[in-house]
């Protein structure tokens, strides 16, 4: 059975961290209030260390807000915060506070970063990022994403066990060697 591919390719649109030409990109689905993602979060940094400038990894908004209801709110503070150029802060802050999300925890953790917590307030009110955040969320659905976190190596779902550390790198580790960049 074939894995699931992502359907919308990876851009300059993206949050990205990690060199733009490295062999292996990863892409990780998450929803800021998901307890699953949040266990993820230290085997995604240990993996960005271990893999070094071999990966670029990229975070796509999938807000389970049925199941999860602050976490679209804290999808549109993390774009808040990309707006002012700290969203990596802010992705770190909402999973390192993944208890305390109300629009006045985001707007505190906007101070501790740095940003304008006025700006932030005003964007969320007036909805300024929902259209990112539902674009990113249909184009989970379209990518066959079902739950949170979801990840693609080089396009294609891992359906490994992110959990295993040593998995998800000899995963990463074989895309590095063997599939070149462009599939992504």
């Amino acid at each position: 059975m074939e894995s699931a591919r992502l359907v919308i390719p990876v851009s300059d649109r993206d949050h990205s961290v990690g060199p733009v030409d490295a062999p292996v990109t990863l892409v990780e689905y998450g929803d800021f209030e998901c307890p699953h993602c949040r266990r993820a979060h230290p085997v995604v940094q240990g993996v960005r260390r271990h893999m070094g400038d071999n990966l670029r990894f990229i975070f796509r908004h999938f807000p389970l807000s049925e199941a999860h209801p602050h976490a679209e709110r804290a999808a549109e503070a993390a774009e808040a915060a990309s707006a002012q150029a700290h969203f990596w802060e802010m992705h770190d802050l909402l999973f390192h506070n993944q208890d305390a999300l109300e629009d006045a925890d985001l707007l505190t953790y906007a101070a501790q970063i740095g940003i304008d917590p006025q700006r932030v307030a005003r964007e969320l009110a007036a909805g300024t990022h929902v259209k990112r955040i539902r674009d990113d969320f249909r184009g989970g659905v379209r990518s066959g994403v079902n739950g949170t976190p979801t990840f693609f190596i080089n396009g294609v779902r891992f359906d490994g066990n992110w959990s295993d550390t040593a998995e998800l790198v000899q995963a990463l580790t074989d895309a590095a060697t063997h599939a070149p960049v462009a599939s992504q």
